[in-house]
């Protein structure tokens, strides 16, 4: 089968294009012609070493899917031949990639794709979805009349979770950078845009809670800015925080504590796969009742997936800002 892969870690150039062999379902696997595949910020980390990991050679890149089921392993139930699904947590600790024209997860993290849905929104719906659902409401607990913001309301993770936080009757506000973006986010249900480069942010949230402060801050920034966030909490409040490995903040020691708030960390692809079904199951929710979509930033020809990389990677970590939502590689384009 065609895939896209590499031997050494480095720059978005070690990634090749080639035929490597078709996986076999082992029991408890599944095997699924891949349609979409998806990129998130954690396989740059890995190409480039930025994160260690495990890995074979060679080694396939990306973490989300969208397919068909070609093949059940031993011992697989709830799945047939023929089913259209979705999974993520592919890539990771030694399992394989996406960006491949076939790909055989454990069943445990495959899920069926509702009826109505499109591959292409099922699988960039996938990690992003994913880590959304876990920050809000696994580890966040927010709940409806509450009062969330979140860093970035038209990334990856961003524009997932302020549609979720409407879905459930909780008020949401979002930073932008530009007005472009703030008619998005808007769209995507935000009740308050602030464009972070020109207003002032803590100034926003205060109007925005009336002077009572947020129950809910998810943050998705490489760099929190811990005074500004502790100032926008009310008592109680939690804080969720899912990016920034080498981030080393100041951080408000006294404010946190004394206002009694809760600081949650924590990183998709450690979580058990009970814990991601129960958020890949309120995603296909969200979706089939078209409560969420994922903004499509670019979609590539697997030829290029290097290329996708770079624009992956200038966005996250050089902070490009050329990229607005999720990219995606066409396998079947090839």
């Amino acid at each position: 089968m065609k895939a896209a892969y590499f031997q050494e870690t480095g720059p978005a150039t070690v990634i090749e294009m080639g035929e490597v062999p078709t996986p076999t379902p082992a029991a408890g696997q599944l095997l699924v012609r891949v349609t979409y595949a998806g990129l998130n910020p954690i396989d740059t980390y890995i190409r480039s070493g930025a994160v260690a990991m495990s890995t074979p050679k060679p080694f396939i890149t990306g973490t989300d899917f969208a397919g068909v089921v070609e093949k059940v392993g031993e011992g697989v139930s709830g799945f047939h031949v023929g089913q259209r699904v979705w999974g993520s947590n592919q890539g990771l600790l030694g399992r394989q990639g996406t960006f491949a024209e076939y790909v055989s997860p454990s069943a445990e993290y495959v899920y069926p794709i509702p009826e109505g849905v499109s591959d292409e929104q099922a699988c960039a719906c996938a990690l992003t979805g994913i880590t959304a659902y876990l920050g809000l409401f696994t580890f966040g607990k927010l709940q409806p009349n509450e009062l969330a913001f979140v860093n970035g309301g038209t990334g990856g993770v961003g524009s997932l979770v302020v549609q979720m936080a409407k879905a459930v009757g909780a008020r949401i506000a979002c930073t932008v950078g530009s007005e472009s973006k703030a008619q998005l986010a808007q769209e995507l249900g935000a009740d308050r845009t602030i464009l972070y480069k020109t207003e002032d942010v803590a100034e926003n949230i205060r109007e925005f809670t009336h002077n009572q402060g947020l129950h809910l801050w998810y943050e998705t920034l490489r760099e929190p800015n811990y005074d500004r966030i502790v100032e926008s909490m009310r008592m109680w409040g939690r804080i969720v925080i899912m990016a920034g490995r080498p981030a080393r903040p100041v951080f408000p020691h006294c404010p946190f504590y004394v206002q009694g708030l809760t600081l949650m960390g924590f990183a998709m692809f450690n979580c058990s796969p009970e814990q991601q079904r129960q958020a890949a199951l309120g995603i296909n929710h969200f979706l089939e009742n078209k409560k969420i979509r994922s903004p499509i930033g670019k979609i590539f020809p697997l030829r290029e997936a290097a290329q996708a990389h770079q624009l992956q990677e200038e966005n996250t970590v050089g902070g490009a800002g050329t990229l607005t939502g999720k990219i995606l590689i066409k396998i079947d384009s090839e």
